[in-house]
């Protein structure tokens, strides 16, 4: 008797699981930042170009990978891709990558979502209202967690204890399923997030100029330093590269997520209008929203020279040392900081419930174990592995795993796929995939651009990064020699991991072998 895998409810259902997958962290922290610093305007020039020519074919390609394999009752990239290429015995080790990479992402990312459900309850009782620069933010950050002198909190007990309740229910909807958990997270999830950016949104347009003595210090010369284009920027390959990274993480595409969130599509069901759907929502959430609240504010209220050194200090300061500053100077601060940081924990949950996901899918799919058995399992396992990351944060082990799983991987995982479905599977045989139950004729230029200028543009990202980046990062050459214990143990770690997933691919596939040895 054939099992029954999981399903989704409605479109809208699986467009807002794909979206909140999408939608996370770096939609408001990550893209003003990086913005910002590299070039304001000009960066998006190749933002735009890595959008139409990466993004958006990987989102179909991942949405069609996922609905073809979830027809073999496969939902992760493993069974994905050997139903992709069945003569080829190797490839589904080439998918381990997709199980791999949100794990390792999940086991840091979960933490930092803590993070932003202990601020969201900090702004409500004004724990950090008597803060008023940037130095003190910045250490009431350390000291929450569990760094610096601990002079706001005793030791690390508090950030724990968050994390603990983060955890708590982040399980408790992968629990529930596709439908009963995933699926009905965010169809609320999603719209109250856009709500509460939509409230920050009007109050930051509505600032004027805060600082009388400085009138050009105002919302729309802010907009003018995130948005005015440095042409000069665009002859930086880094920047190119910048945006082109920033457009995989900001979509999850090359991670594995959407190829298990299509699997539960039926065959007849449309990919191609409701992955561009998918792609507009995250797009309008992070140029429109993401672009426009937090270097904004901080530019009327620090002005034009300090907002430089802001833009560069990075995605936690951005998050958790200016915003608050920014908004601790508003009338109703503790309204509008609880929006804030409810907003990123909304962002970071519906994404930390999606990359659970693809390692849940294996156990189901490949061990036949039933949702709460696997989700069990993912539970004790993941748990354990958070804890480096908690304990060690100082010594930079979070960085480590978020360069392996949410970078490096990241792109060899999307060039495997796009050469795997545009020359394996066959570009005609693809495009008729891509069109099955459709609701919407994709353009015919992107047929020649899915089978020859998506690939050429990985290869070339894995190229420059090859030349670029290689051997510092492989000898350390970046990291304080106190700290190159834990990252080495770390990718010894990370490497274990890898290997387990190879060996369990491998049980997988005999154990199945042996069964339908027995059926004949």
């Amino acid at each position: 008797m054939a099992k029954i895998r999981d399903s989704w409810g409605t479109r809208f259902g699986i467009i807002m699981a794909v979206a909140g997958s999408a939608i996370g962290l770096g939609n408001f922290l990550r893209f003003p930042a990086k913005a910002a610093s590299n070039g304001g305007g000009a960066f998006m020039i190749p933002y735009f170009v890595s959008f139409f020519l990466l993004g958006i074919p990987l989102m179909w390609i991942e949405w069609t990978l996922g609905r073809y394999g979830g027809g073999f009752e496969h939902g992760t990239a493993p069974g994905i891709f050997h139903s992709v290429w069945k003569k080829n015995r190797f490839i589904k080790y080439f998918g381990v990558i997709g199980i791999f990479g949100p794990l390792v992402i999940f086991i840091y990312y979960i933490y930092i979502e803590s993070w932003t459900l202990a601020y969201s309850f900090f702004a409500l009782f004004g724990k950090y209202t008597q803060l008023t620069d940037q130095v003190a933010m910045k250490n009431f950050l350390l000291s929450f967690q569990g760094q610096g002198n601990n002079q706001y909190f005793n030791g690390l007990g508090t950030a724990y204890a968050f994390f603990l309740i983060t955890f708590i229910l982040n399980i408790a909807v992968i629990y529930h399923g596709i439908k009963g958990g995933v699926e009905k997270l965010c169809k609320w999830a999603m719209p109250l997030l856009f709500i509460f950016a939509l409230v920050l949104l009007v109050r930051v347009f509505t600032l004027g100029s805060p600082d009388a003595a400085h009138p050009g210090w105002n919302i729309f010369n802010g907009l003018g330093f995130l948005w005015n284009p440095d042409f000069s920027a665009l002859k930086s390959a880094k920047v190119w590269l910048e945006a082109a990274g920033q457009i995989f993480f900001t979509l999850s595409v090359g991670i594995g997520v959407i190829l298990v969130y299509a699997s539960y599509l039926s065959k007849g069901d449309d990919v191609a209008l409701s992955g561009l759907s998918a792609s507009a929502t995250n797009e309008l959430s992070e140029v429109i929203l993401g672009g426009s609240i937090i270097i904004p504010a901080a530019f009327a209220f620090f002005g034009p020279v300090d907002i430089k050194a802001i833009a560069q200090s990075g995605v936690f300061n951005l998050g958790f040392v200016t915003m608050p500053l920014v908004l601790n100077k508003l009338p109703l601060a503790a309204l509008f900081g609880f929006c804030w940081f409810g907003l990123l924990f909304l962002a970071g949950i519906t994404s930390s419930v999606s990359l659970a996901q693809p390692a849940v899918a294996f156990l189901e799919d490949e061990f036949d174990i039933n949702r709460k058995k696997s989700v069990s399992i993912f539970g004790i396992v993941s748990f354990i592995l958070c804890q480096p990351v908690i304990f060690f944060l100082s010594r930079g082990v979070l960085d480590e795993m978020d360069f392996w799983g949410g970078t490096f991987f990241l792109v060899i995982f999307a060039t495997i796929e796009v050469v795997l479905f545009a020359w394996v599977f066959g570009m005609e045989r693809a495009w008729d995939e891509i069109h099955r139950g459709a609701d919407m004729r994709i353009p015919k230029i992107y047929k020649f651009i899915i089978k020859y200028i998506t690939p050429f543009f990985l290869f070339f990202i894995l190229g420059a990064w090859l030349w670029q980046e290689w051997l510092p990062i492989i000898f350390m050459q970046n990291i304080p020699p106190d700290n190159r214990p834990f990252i080495l143990m770390t990718r010894i770690g990370l490497l274990a991991l890898f290997l387990i997933l190879g060996l369990l691919v491998k049980i997988a596939w005999s154990r199945k072998k042996k069964q339908l040895k027995r059926m004949r």
